[in-house]
């Protein structure tokens, strides 16, 4: 059965759910950095997904990405999936842009997180929600 990794919990706030992924957004107001999570237990890796599971993903993935870049005005969208410390298969898209924190370098460089203000985040969940078609109970 999944679940949620408890790192992935603490970490984001979630915005809702695709055909496949959980969607998240990371509590680190220096980047608007989502993640996407696909709802299958004991998996680590895209690779295994079945193959169906890994086009839906790309198709996720692509639609948040694309949705972002344009709600953010980025630069670059990163995506990444390294899973060292949480090994659950997740996906990192971040919006970056040349005023960053850690511009041009990977986010991983500057690793402390600044919390969102909490009318700041309810702010930034509903215009996501609604620019990626979310419902929070879907």
């Amino acid at each position: 059965m999944f679940e949620l990794h408890p790192t992935l919990q603490a970490d984001t706030f979630y915005l809702g759910q695709f055909e496949l992924c959980d969607v998240l957004l990371t509590n680190n107001s220096s980047y608007l950095w989502l993640v996407l999570v696909p709802r299958r237990a004991l998996i680590r890796e895209i690779h295994e997904l079945t193959t169906a599971d890994q086009h839906q993903l790309i198709i996720e993935s692509s639609f948040v990405s694309q949705k972002i870049a344009q709600y953010s005005q980025a630069l670059k969208m990163n995506w990444a999936a390294f899973g060292n410390q949480v090994p659950q298969l997740h996906l990192h898209l971040i919006a970056r842009h040349e005023h960053d924190p850690a511009w041009p370098q990977p986010v991983w460089l500057k690793p402390q997180p600044q919390a969102y203000e909490t009318k700041k985040a309810q702010t930034l969940i509903t215009e996501l929600r609604s620019i990626l078609n979310l419902a929070p109970e879907n």
